[in-house]
């Protein structure tokens, strides 16, 4: 009798081991997620009232919004002289551009967000800032200064572009101003460029596509839509970019799996070496050539297509009165 009990205080500790062990697991995935971050979207913004027939003479008539690339900017850096990485593709697209135009005519701005893509799944922690993060940073900047220049300078136009994760950023806003919640008017944006986007797609509603021989390929997040580990939320397709997609251009290499990874060839069902990719896919050669790879038979490249693009909106916006 004395073991039937002896035997069963044992396999109820079992249990309750087994149970506790359990807890400890789901409380360390939860502090897991909570610790890496969620994706935060900034809610629909609402254009203010009429337009006046002037605006203060400290207005730009036109801003370019700047979006640097993964590990291409840091939350500290000065928007108006980037020092971050002085290597970042888009300065070969800024700073031509800036030289070209006086600056009541052109203000440059370069979003300053943390631009980091940590490995989750890394040991030791590589210690960078989650995508999650790091994403929502950028669209919450991108989106604040294109709102406070609104609200100071409401009849100055707007020129995005951005590369890499700059790229999902600047077209993350624009199709919220292309679906009319934007922090600016459709009518005010003359154009938009993304190069290497990880929402890249095609279709009706899509970005117009650039290039001789673009890529079958679709965005990374679309490749891995549904996926979502601490810190990295696949977001899939944009339904599209509303009124702004006869003006919103993509750019992207072929080999490129930022913006050309295979459709469902990133399957999340295998977990592991889908974010391994991923995170390898930001430093792959192919992906750091748009200053060097061609859009057209004449040699333009892809970064000198952009910059001929946006130089000639910029000649060519309205010159609003100024008081």
């Amino acid at each position: 009798m004395s073991r039937r009990r002896s035997g069963g205080r044992k396999a109820r500790g079992c249990l309750l081991a087994v149970a506790l062990i359990v807890i400890a697991i789901i409380v360390v995935v939860l502090l897991w997620y909570l610790l890496a971050g969620r994706l935060r979207v900034p809610g629909p913004e609402k254009p203010g009232p009429e337009k006046p027939t002037s605006q203060p003479a400290s207005c730009p008539d036109v801003l370019l919004l700047s979006v640097p690339g993964t590990w291409e900017s840091s939350s500290t850096d000065d928007p108006y002289n980037p020092t971050a990485n002085p290597a970042s593709l888009m300065l070969h697209i800024s700073n031509p551009i800036r030289a070209a135009f006086p600056n009541e005519r052109l203000e440059v701005y370069t979003v300053p967000y943390v631009a980091q893509f940590s490995n989750p799944i890394a040991i030791p922690p590589d210690g960078q800032q989650s995508y999650n993060n790091s994403r929502s940073e950028g669209i919450r900047r991108a989106t604040d200064k294109l709102a406070e220049t609104y609200r100071v300078c409401p009849l100055t136009t707007y020129v995005l572009a951005g590369f890499s994760q700059g790229a999902v950023i600047a077209g993350d806003v624009a199709a919220s101003i292309g679906d009319g919640k934007g922090p600016v008017p459709a009518d005010q944006v003359l154009g938009v460029a993304l190069l290497a986007d990880g929402r890249r797609d095609t279709g009706p509603g899509q970005a117009i596509q650039i290039g001789t021989n673009n890529p079958t390929g679709v965005g990374a997040e679309v490749a891995l839509r549904g996926l979502n580990v601490p810190g990295i939320t696949m977001t899939g397709a944009r339904p599209g970019f509303g009124s702004l997609a006869d003006r919103t251009y993509s750019m992207c290499a072929a080999g490129d799996l930022i913006c050309d990874s295979p459709r469902q060839a990133l399957n999340p069902a295998n977990i592991m070496s889908s974010i391994g990719i991923l995170v390898r896919a930001a430093g792959n050669p192919v992906h750091s050539l748009y200053n060097s790879s061609t859009v057209d038979g004449n040699g333009t490249t892809a970064t000198g297509w952009t910059v001929g693009w946006a130089t000639g909106l910029i000649e060519n916006a309205p010159h609003p009165a100024h008081s």
